[in-house]
Parts: structure tokens; C-alpha cells; sequence
């Protein structure tokens, strides 16, 4: 009987509703790494460059310095402005720069979801192209998100409405479902992220969450920004991000709307009671005084 019922479920889903999402899922998918690939080519070689470049003026200043240690190069301000670049002066080594493939696909997103980063072009084709891919990533970006929200919203209310008709108090359980939902996704879109950013951001718990929405709402502050050069990350850690950050701002947009709604439903609720309370204008002492003058007649 579950697995009829389970059938019956997902069948009353529209196909082709379906199938358009994933159709444009698979556009916006492609036009991120494309666009990854893009900047990775463009900036890629060019910030390689400069981090061996680097390496060797670094290397030229402790020989000709040898009482230059690396506590003395930190305090070194404008060699200090090329951790931009990938080259970390807070230890004896270098990453790889940036622009590699994964933190270009990671840049890619953070262009179409007008997010703050602590990445840029520097060269012109790099730039040019920056301008391009924004004018037609972040509309894409808008669609896209719009339909993943309301598809997430539709089965949602699907799977409330399914268990709600197998109980005497629908009301009660569509409401414990929906704030279910609401947990399952807090938990998925600021606790989990929150002990990954603590670990390889070094951020307090707090720091983490507050990351977490100002990233997702795309405030984007600046204040913190995950990803920085001068540490190693795993090779999936980008992927990760950018995986959180499209979910997490389709999600927190569900949630924004959820919240207006609200709010537009109370207004007109508080609305009609003000218009029936002006057709109504008689006070109660007065419907007793008007009742017996009526029984007379």
C-alpha cells in the first residue's frame, strides 16, 4: 500500500514541468563552468606567472637580507598585497594561485549571484569578458533560481498535502511538516556549512552563521570571505561552495517570499477587519438600545 501511495505521489508531479527545470538546470550548469573554464584560461597563466615571479623576488630578498626573517616579510605591505595573486607570506610556501579550474568555477558563480568575493580579473580580456558573462549569467541566475524555489515549494506543499489526507488534523500536520522543512533546511544550509567553515576558515561559530546569511542574502559585506589564498583547501571544498551557495540562495529566497507572504496576508487580514469593522459602526450599547425600538414597531 506505501509504495501505491508513494506512485501516486510522485506521478502527480508534472513531467514536463520537471523536465523544463532540469533542461535549464543544465543550461545554467553549463554557462558556470564554461564561464569557469573562461576566466581559468584567461587569468590562470598570468597569475602562475606572477606567483614564480614572486617566489623569486622573495628568494632575491632573503639572500641579499640575511637577517630578514618570515616575520619580517609579513610586516612588508606592499609585498603583502600580492596574496591576492596566491603567494602566502603567513607561512614558507605558495598555493596555487586563484585562477585554477575549481576557484574560477567558484568565481563564475559568485558573478551570476552577485555574492562577494575576494577574487577579480586583472587582465582586460579577463575584464571584458567579466562585463559579457554578468549581463547574461545574473538574469539566467534570477530565472533559474526562481523556478528552483518554487519547484522545491511545490513538493513541498505536495508532500504536506499527501500525509495531511492520511490524518483527522491536516491543518496541525501541514503546519509541523512545513517547520520540519524549515529545520531540516536550517540545518543543511548554516549548521553543516558552519562546522566546514570553522574548520578551514578558522571562524567562530558565530562568524560561520553570520557568513552564512550574508553570503545567502547576497549582502555581501566583505567582512569575511571564504576561499583565501593563503591557505590550503581540499580539492572538493569548492564544488561544495558552489553547491551550498545556488541551493542556499534558492532556499533563503523560498524563505524571504514565505515571510512576505506572510506579511501581505496579515495586512489584508487586519484590512477586511477595518472595513467590516466601518460597516458595522454601531457599538454594542447601541444594537440594545436599536433592538427593542425594532420589536415595538
Amino acid at each position: 500500500m506505501v509504495s501505491i501511495h508513494t506512485g501516486k505521489f510522485f506521478t502527480r508531479l508534472n513531467l514536463i514541468r520537471f523536465l523544463s527545470l532540469l533542461l535549464l538546470g543544465t543550461v545554467y550548469l553549463s554557462y558556470v563552468l564554461i564561464g569557469g573554464v573562461v576566466f581559468w584560461k584567461l587569468e590562470g597563466e598570468q597569475v602562475e606567472s606572477q606567483i614564480t615571479i614572486l617566489k623569486e623576488k622573495r628568494n632575491t630578498l632573503f639572500q641579499v637580507y640575511p637577517c630578514l626573517s618570515q616575520q619580517g616579510l609579513e610586516e612588508l605591505a606592499e609585498i603583502q598585497a600580492a596574496t591576492k595573486n596566491g603567494l602566502s607570506l603567513k607561512g614558507n610556501h605558495t598555493t596555487g594561485g586563484f585562477f585554477k579550474y575549481t576557484s574560477s568555477a567558484v568565481f563564475a558563480a559568485t558573478v551570476v549571484t552577485t555574492i562577494y568575493g575576494n577574487m577579480s580579473p586583472s587582465t582586460t580580456p579577463g575584464q571584458i569578458f567579466c562585463v559579457i558573462f554578468a549581463i547574461f549569467g545574473i538574469p539566467l541566475n534570477m530565472v533559474v533560481l526562481n523556478r528552483v524555489g518554487k519547484y522545491m515549494l511545490a513538493i513541498e506543499r505536495k508532500f504536506c498535502n499527501f500525509i495531511a489526507t492520511k490524518t483527522n488534523c491536516q491543518k496541525f500536520m501541514r503546519v509541523s511538516i512545513h517547520f520540519l522543512f524549515f529545520l531540516i533546511s536550517s540545518v543543511l544550509y548554516f549548521m553543516v556549512p558552519m562546522l566546514l567553515f570553522k574548520q578551514y576558515e578558522g571562524w567562530t561559530y558565530a562568524q560561520a552563521i553570520y557568513y552564512c546569511f550574508i553570503t545567502l542574502s547576497t549582502i555581501g559585506f566583505g567582512d569575511y570571505v571564504a576561499y583565501n589564498p593563503d591557505k590550503e583547501y581540499p580539492d572538493w571544498y569548492g564544488c561544495i561552495m558552489g553547491v551550498w551557495i545556488f541551493f542556499g540562495l534558492a532556499w533563503l529566497a523560498l524563505v524571504i517570499n514565505h515571510s512576505i507572504d506572510l506579511l501581505e496576508g496579515f495586512n489584508t487580514y487586519i484590512k477586511s477587519e477595518r472595513i467590516a469593522g466601518n460597516r458595522n459602526p454601531l457599538s454594542e450599547g447601541e444594537k440594545e438600545k436599536e433592538l427593542p425600538e425594532t420589536q415595538e414597531k
